[in-house]
């Protein structure tokens, strides 16, 4: 991992973990946790607000403007809202994504939930990813948070991963392991 990483995952989690006590203290963590997975969604579904947030040719009194709009438009919490124009004042909106992350990581390990991540092969309904969420629950005796995608290129199957444990019943795992064997064959 290189240091310019190092240090913009360390500066992710120290805004989260400011925004996060700051919930605490006011007894907003659950109202703000929803706004951000609002904003996370916003953010995941328009490709232009994204690039706006990252651009260094916008200047950063049209960024806060545009985050002062969306936390209006969408009646942000006052402590969300201030969050947002301050990463905007200080110019660091492109660390936004990993800050969201790293407040929603705290938010999970104070419930004492487990995150796993699921891709599968054929796009999944929601009810199919609940069920897995529930089965998966049930092994690891404890609640699961799941973050899907949806990747064709598997060709077939399901890849699991939960902390360090990871299964990967996909056909192109199983594919590249038989190439593997027919080569040193």
């Amino acid at each position: 991992m290189s240091s310019k990483s190092t240090f913009s995952n360390a500066t992710a989690k120290s805004y989260a973990m400011a925004l996060y006590e700051l919930c605490q203290e006011s007894a907003e963590l659950s109202k703000v946790e929803e706004e951000i997975k609002e904003f996370s969604k916003f953010l995941n579904e328009s490709l232009e607000l994204k690039e706006v947030m990252i651009s260094p040719a916008v200047t950063k009194e049209s960024k806060k403007q545009i985050v002062s709009q969306i936390a209006n438009q969408n009646n942000f919490s006052v402590i969300f809202k201030n969050f947002l124009n301050f990463i905007a004042e200080k110019n660091r909106l492109f660390f936004l994504e990993k800050i969201i992350e790293s407040f929603l990581n705290l938010i999970s390990k104070s419930k004492g939930e487990l995150k796993a991540l699921l891709t599968s092969s054929k796009k999944l309904s929601i009810e199919e990813q609940k069920k897995i969420q529930m089965d998966l629950s049930k092994d690891f005796n404890s609640d699961l948070k799941i973050n899907y995608k949806h990747d064709p290129e598997l060709i077939a199957g399901l890849i699991v991963q939960v902390g360090s444990i990871m299964v990967d019943t996909s056909l192109k795992s199983k594919l590249k392991k038989l190439e593997k064997n027919m080569v040193e064959a």
